[in-house]
């Protein structure tokens, strides 16, 4: 779970006066693109039917996607990038009336990059239960109303058979690299497992083999923070006017998340205790800036996502855990073939550097031997967006073993 786009992975900084005037105006009820709107760079592929972990199957799925470069003949140059929970297909380019904010990678996606696109084929799928075109619970589902909370329970490893199903449309039978962050390095190790063949290399970033309890304590408040706003109506606000939907909830979660993701260090220093304006936070009717900065994102963020696709995709997260049913972490990871690199933070709070160390142990054919590569940062879990140089050079590593 990460910021997962240019306008917000950046530093913190004060949020001007003039910078917060540009939410005003009442919020819609969702910010999940939807058939009807501006179709953008997206382009999309139906999978048909998709069978899930838990029995049912979700039928006649939809994956939304962008690309970059050109497909070599042999069909040997692709390279899949998969997104964090709150990213989208987005990967580069401007920001446009179909795209709410610039891409989320621009330094490491483009011509001449460490992902060169004059090189490689990109592809970069929304994933399934998300909310910027591929089918989720505010897709319309067979009897023309959204899926809402009728939409089911996804776990990693049902995004991924969906991701496979795309890539089987695609006509693409092995990838050169599968490439992801948070949530993204999720589905690249359940890539990895269930797909080894589909697979050369793997660049496992910021992401540990499980969620643990601490993370899924984390996510559960704020699922809570949705459930109980009055606006969310049991998750059938989708006819709600503007102003009118879960967009208190849905914004709390999102400041809730944003401590994970940084650190005390980086906002202690950018913000100290200064006011947001001239008036006075201590009992008058200032604010602290760093009150403001939380609620400026997450207002900003309530315009883009949906609240059900929240929901749906943290829980999917909560279901990471590469272990099950397969004898173990280190079993599991035993069985992976591809090339790989795996990335942590040092300074990153909610996916610590334990995890990716674990995963680093265990998998047989690393480039850089039993230990993670480690990319000291102030930022914490958004370092993987921001240190462009440290997290470029080691993609660069990996597509050249």
């Amino acid at each position: 779970m990460d910021w997962q786009t240019t306008a917000d992975a950046v530093p913190a900084s004060i949020v001007t006066e003039a910078r917060a005037a540009t939410l005003a105006g009442r919020a819609p009820a969702t910010g999940a693109w939807r058939d009807g709107d501006a179709v953008g760079d997206r382009r999309f592929v139906n999978i048909g039917d998709v069978a899930l972990e838990s029995g049912r199957v979700l039928g006649s799925a939809r994956i939304a996607y962008e690309q970059w470069g050109t497909l070599s003949p042999a069909r040997d140059n692709a390279i899949l990038v998969l997104h964090a929970l709150t990213g989208d297909s987005h990967v580069a380019g401007p920001a446009g009336p179909a795209h709410p904010s610039a891409g989320w990678w621009p330094g490491i996606v483009g011509p001449g990059l460490a992902i060169d696109t004059d090189r490689w084929f990109v592809v970069a799928p929304n994933v399934l239960g998300g909310c910027q075109g591929s089918t989720g619970p505010a897709s319309l589902a067979t009897d023309r109303a959204e899926w809402g909370i009728r939409f089911p329970f996804l776990t990693i490893r049902d995004q991924v058979r969906a991701q496979i199903a795309f890539a089987r449309e695609l006509g693409i039978e092995r990838f050169a690299a599968v490439v992801g962050g948070s949530m993204g390095a999720m589905h690249v190790l359940e890539w990895a497992i269930m797909a080894p063949d589909a697979v050369e290399r793997i660049a496992v970033l910021a992401a540990p083999a499980a969620s643990t309890a601490d993370q899924i304590a984390l996510n559960s408040v704020q699922i809570e923070a949705i459930r109980t706003d009055p606006a969310f109506r049991g998750g059938e606000f989708y006819d709600a006017p503007d102003g009118d939907g879960p967009t208190r909830g849905l914004a709390l979660a999102r400041r809730m998340a944003m401590l994970n993701y940084r650190t005390a260090s980086e906002l202690n220093q950018r913000f100290a205790r200064s006011w947001q304006s001239d008036l006075d936070p201590l009992g008058g009717d200032g604010r602290f800036a760093v009150e403001s900065y939380l609620d400026f994102h997450g207002n900003k963020f309530t315009r883009r996502f949906d609240a059900n696709s929240y929901i749906v995709l943290t829980e999917a997260m909560n279901s990471h855990d590469i272990a099950r049913g397969r004898g173990g972490v280190a079993a599991a990871l035993a069985q992976v073939t591809a090339r790989s690199l795996v990335l942590g933070i040092d300074s990153d709070r909610y996916f610590p550097l334990s995890g990716q160390e674990e995963i680093a142990a265990g998998l047989p054919a690393s480039i850089h031997g039993r230990s993670p590569v480690v990319v000291a940062s102030e930022y914490g879990h958004d370092a993987f967006l921001i240190e462009d140089d440290a997290i470029g050079a080691a993609i660069r590593e990996l597509l050249a073993a």
